[in-house]
């Protein structure tokens, strides 16, 4: 296993997220988003435009994810503009007899490759499981499936089983645990099956004392998905590299946005959730999220230089602490936008908010 425990003696998080306003509020006269819209990935479109993808919620918890054109004015992020639904919950995978959605897509240009990845979570009739589908335009996503993870004797489990959230790839190529050229993303498996089967319980893989929901890295074979974009969905040399360890971790952690690439290493924004841990996939009523940030090795990003003791930004707006579920800002989404870089996340599951991401100086 990756040691997450040793970090750096000196290594800071020179970042902080200051709030810029509102961005997206749910139409309570549209059924598809009568029940929130949150949690949006984004794109630059070829047409020079910055696209928002947000999940919007239908009445009965029924996610799909939507298109979006971001105003920008002077810079800065003020509205959008809908465009209609690219996702829905068709696949007989994502959806069971009583549940449906596709929800919380993070989208990163992948630029080896050259295309827009798409992951997504499918609430299909085993729970939450991670899915991936791409895109050239940005307007039309080709689903490429389920992910698969290559099976690991070394961690006598089989990751398929268990849920899956939070997942993101790297923008570029990283160097994989043999040293060579890789794709890579994040995930975060949770373990407990009570869900499933009562009595279950959680079953962490060998090495994993913490049966709390961490971050998780996997790699991609690089020169399979240049030849062949399906190769996607398989990853491969799955490891644990953060697990909960500030106050407002206490619960779990997922990651955020794709990682960004900055002078220090990988600059990678996530949640930590503190508060009431729900069980299965119940809404975390009475759980605080907030946002942290966590500095990646950029020559192995298995390895954690810095994290950040106190979040960057925790829930303290009107949209922040009461909507579907209070408490929350949730990032899932980077743009730079004229030379400043700005944060897209979901409030208490019901609207969108902006906050730029600023460098302390020093």
């Amino acid at each position: 296993m990756t040691q997450t425990d040793e970090l750096e003696p000196d290594a800071t998080i020179a970042y902080a997220l200051r709030r810029v306003g509102n961005l997206m509020e749910a139409d309570t006269n549209d059924p598809h988003e009568v029940e929130g819209v949150l949690n949006p990935g984004t794109a630059w479109g070829p047409d020079g435009e910055l696209y928002l993808y947000p999940r919007i919620v239908a009445e009965g918890n029924v996610s799909r994810i939507a298109r979006a054109r971001v105003v920008i004015e002077d810079g800065v992020p003020t509205g959008v503009e809908r465009l209609g639904v690219v996702l829905s919950p068709d696949e007989g995978w994502e959806h069971g007899r009583q549940n449906a959605g596709v929800e919380d897509p993070r989208i990163t240009f992948v630029e080896p490759l050259g295309i827009h990845v798409m992951t997504y979570v499918a609430y299909g009739p085993l729970g939450p499981k991670s899915a991936i589908a791409v895109s050239t335009d940005t307007v039309t996503w080709r689903r490429l499936g389920p992910i698969r993870f290559a099976y690991q004797p070394e961690l006598d489990s089989d990751l398929n089983l268990f849920p899956n959230k939070d997942i993101v790839f790297f923008p570029e190529a990283v160097p994989g645990p043999d040293g060579r050229p890789s794709l890579a993303l994040l995930h975060r498996p949770m373990w407990d099956l009570d869900w499933l089967r009562p009595g279950e319980g959680a079953r962490p893989p060998a090495g994993i004392a913490d049966d709390r929901p961490s971050i998780w890295i996997g790699y991609v074979d690089l020169d399979a998905a240049t030849r062949d974009v399906n190769a996607l969905t398989l990853v491969e040399n799955s490891s644990q590299i953060v697990a909960p360890e500030a106050a407002y971790e206490s619960a779990k952690i997922g990651a955020g946005p794709s990682p960004l690439r900055v002078p220090e290493g990988w600059l990678l924004l996530h949640h930590g959730v503190s508060g009431a841990t729900p069980r299965g996939f119940e809404l975390a009523h009475g759980s605080k999220y907030s946002a942290g940030a966590i500095l990646l090795d950029a020559a192995d990003p298995r390895r954690v230089l810095a994290r950040t003791p106190e979040p960057l930004l925790a829930p303290e707006t009107a949209e922040e602490l009461s909507g579907t579920l209070g408490n929350v800002v949730f990032p899932t989404a980077i743009e730079k936008i004229g030379g400043r870089w700005f944060v897209f996340y979901g409030m208490a599951d019901s609207s969108i908010g902006v906050a730029e991401l600023e460098r302390a100086e020093g």
